[in-house]
């Protein structure tokens, strides 16, 4: 009895995994999917720790670059990444629009401040050669770096609050929002290296 249970509740939750998630194949064959269910209150805690890993992961990936005129823009793909991940309809649809958004500046900031004398190219980390930017990564000018790393900190931080000022509507996302916000805002220590 208790394995016809296990099935069922199996299949039940295969089924809401297909219709409430869209799938992104990972490798070929394989599919893999992404559910957010709420733990009682807002949100997942399972799926707060697989951003909050993403966002840490993100620093030690553009760290291995090592190159520090890529970044920006590599926060900046890692951060489009970290949205692209979040699926819609769900109770992190603010944080995707909020890593969106700094993305987005972080990415026209890099683009501004282009090093003229370099190529746009795609990193491969050094821990595992299959992770790889998905698209070019545009390096900034030595000229520029110190005042773009600056900006580049003070768009992190605008993140943080965005999402910091937006807990205090509602109890329930306040320490998910916090742990989210604090992710984001060291990735700063990368700027600075």
């Amino acid at each position: 009895m208790f394995k016809m249970m296990f099935k069922g509740l199996s299949a039940g939750i295969s089924c809401l995994g297909m219709a409430a998630v869209p799938a992104s194949a990972q490798a070929p064959g394989s599919i893999v999917y992404t559910v957010v269910v709420p733990a009682g209150e807002f949100g997942s805690a399972a799926f707060l720790a697989e951003l909050l890993g993403t966002l840490a992961a993100a620093k030690a990936f553009c760290r291995s670059t090592g190159d520090s005129a890529l970044q920006v823009d590599c926060l900046s793909e890692r951060l489009e990444n970290a949205a692209a991940g979040i699926p819609q309809g769900t109770d992190y649809d603010e944080v995707r629009g909020v890593l969106k958004d700094t993305s987005d500046r972080l990415k026209r900031l890099a683009r501004q401040n282009r090093d003229p004398d370099r190529r746009r190219v795609t990193v491969a980390s050094t821990a595992n050669p299959a992770e790889r930017t998905t698209r070019p990564l545009t390096p900034v000018s030595a000229a520029a770096q110190a005042e773009v790393n600056l900006q580049a900190a003070r768009i992190l931080e605008d993140a943080a609050t965005v999402l910091l000022r937006s807990s205090e509507q509602a109890q329930a996302r306040q320490n998910q929002y916090a742990q989210i916000a604090a992710a984001i805002d060291s990735n700063k220590v990368l700027l600075r290296s």
